[in-house]
């Protein structure tokens, strides 16, 4: 089930071949090799003994620990959750990674914490570099491709995976509980020079396409509205958001479609179309598209 036309596909596709197309990458592109984040917020509200009634919330359990033991005890918690965590088979069909990791493009954004970005693009023997938001003072003097003088080139061949929201090998740079994330849209508000320019620019410039979140997630909600919507519109390229379909309300006869048809009609006022499915059915969706495109072209 998805709603995107054969128009859709086709803007998409030519995007994708221009090299003018930025994957974004969710938790759902994760699926079944790293826990879900409520997984992981229900077993630490457990040990822990998280007063509130909702353990599921992660960035809320996180705001927890934070406070009961210190600020960086939760992101040390994650780190150690990542270190058993092995790769996925980027040849298998379906897997979001190696699919994208296939695609001509020079620039991949991710709010994950893992590398599996890096690691499909590496199987693929293309040369990545990982880069990270510089949001807070105890990772903002590292070194970036992105600074001045700075001999790496991006292209598809060097092609940068820029981890919006920190990764596991720098814990310090991880946006994990609530305060992060407030921290984290205060910090690229007041600073420009946060976001790299080259990123900015695929933020804005090209058509953005989003694998693996949820409307109702609080982070894809932050980094929809306080981020991207904060930029320039993209000059009328096509977006994508691949979406879980919702589950409808218990109470009230409201149906799957109404919810669906809601939220589609929330992000259309961003030129946003929604594919309804999810990221495995996604991507090999779009190989055999781009398959069929270059055969045609």
């Amino acid at each position: 089930m998805n709603t995107l036309e054969d128009r859709d596909w086709d803007s998409l596709l030519r995007r994708i071949k221009d090299g003018n197309c930025t994957p974004f990458l969710g938790a759902g592109a994760c699926a079944g090799f790293i826990p879900l984040g409520s997984e992981i917020a229900q077993g630490w509200a457990q040990e822990h003994g998280y007063p509130l009634s909702d353990p599921w919330d992660l960035a809320r359990v996180a705001q927890f620990l934070a406070i009961k033991r210190d600020p960086m005890f939760p992101k040390d918690e994650i780190v150690s959750c990542f270190r058993t965590v092995g790769l996925p088979d980027f040849d298998a069909p379906g897997e979001p990674h190696g699919v994208l990791a296939d695609l001509p493009l020079p620039i991949y954004i991710t709010t994950n914490y893992d590398d599996f970005m890096t690691q499909a693009l590496r199987s693929r023997h293309r040369n990545p570099s990982r880069e990270l938001c510089r949001w807070n003072s105890l990772v903002r003097d590292r070194p970036s491709v992105f600074d001045p003088g700075s001999s790496v080139e991006v292209s598809v061949a060097n092609p940068v995976v820029f981890h919006l929201h920190g990764y596991t090998e720098v814990p310090e740079s991880l946006v994990l509980t609530e305060d992060d994330y407030l921290d984290f849209l205060v910090s690229i508000s007041r600073d420009l020079e946060i976001i790299p320019r080259r990123i900015e620019k695929a933020l804005a410039s090209t058509s953005l396409l989003f694998i693996g979140y949820r409307l109702a997630d609080w982070n894809f909600r932050v980094l929809f509205r306080g981020l991207i919507g904060s930029l320039e519109r993209s000059l009328g390229r096509i977006r994508v958001a691949v979406q879980l379909a919702p589950e409808p309300p218990d109470t009230g006869g409201i149906t799957q479609e109404q919810v669906q048809q809601y939220l589609e009609d929330y992000l259309a006022q961003d030129d946003v179309r929604v594919y309804w499915g999810k990221a495995s059915d996604f991507v090999q969706e779009l190989w055999k598209h781009w398959e069929a495109f270059n055969e045609g072209n």
